[in-house]
C-alpha cells in the first residue's frame, strides 16, 4: 500500500513540472495558433485577388451569400480575407479579428453547402482556434499585449487625455 502512495505522489510531482513548463509554452501555442489560421485565410484572399473576374463568377454562381450582392461579396470577402489575417498575426485589436474570422468562417460554410463533408473538417479546426483566440485573447507575443503594457505604464493623467 506504501508503494503505490509513493508511486502516485512521484507521478504528482512529475505532473506539477510539466504543467509548470507548459506555462512557459501556451504563449509559442497562441502564436502558432493565430500564425496558422492567418495564413489559411491570407492565402485564400491572394488566391481570390489574383483574378477578381474569377472570383466574382465564383460568387456570382456557386457562392451564395445571403443580403448581399454576389460582385459586393466577392470584394468584401477577398478584403476580408487580406486585412483580418494580418490583424490575427500581428495579434492587433486580435480578439476582434479572430471573432470575425470565426463568424465569417460560419458564413463561409452557409453559404457554400456544396463544400460537403471533407470541406468542413477543414474548417472545424479552424474554427476551434479562431474561438481560443476570441475567448483567450491573441496571447503574450501580440501587439495587443505590448501596447496594453505601454498604456498601463502611462501616467493617469495621459491616459484620461487619450
Amino acid at each position: 500500500m506504501a508503494t503505490c502512495s509513493i508511486a502516485f505522489h512521484k507521478m504528482e510531482k512529475w505532473y506539477e513540472i510539466m504543467v509548470h513548463w507548459l506555462h512557459y509554452l501556451a504563449p509559442v501555442a497562441d502564436l502558432a495558433a493565430r500564425l496558422w489560421v492567418a495564413r489559411i485565410f491570407w492565402m485564400a484572399g491572394m488566391v481570390k485577388l489574383q483574378s477578381m473576374t474569377a472570383t466574382v463568377a465564383l460568387f456570382r454562381y456557386m457562392y451564395h451569400v445571403p443580403l448581399i450582392p454576389p460582385v459586393w461579396a466577392a470584394y468584401l470577402g477577398t478584403g476580408i480575407e487580406i486585412l483580418f489575417p494580418i490583424l490575427l498575426a500581428l495579434g492587433l485589436a486580435g480578439r476582434f479579428a479572430a471573432g470575425f474570422l470565426f463568424i465569417y468562417n460560419i458564413i463561409t460554410v452557409l453559404s457554400y453547402p456544396q463544400m460537403g463533408v471533407a470541406g468542413m473538417m477543414d474548417q472545424v479546426p479552424w474554427g476551434i482556434f479562431l474561438l481560443f483566440t476570441t475567448v483567450y485573447g491573441p496571447g503574450l507575443f501580440s501587439l495587443d499585449y505590448g501596447l496594453s503594457r505601454i498604456w498601463k505604464r502611462m501616467p493617469p493623467a495621459v491616459q484620461k487625455a487619450v
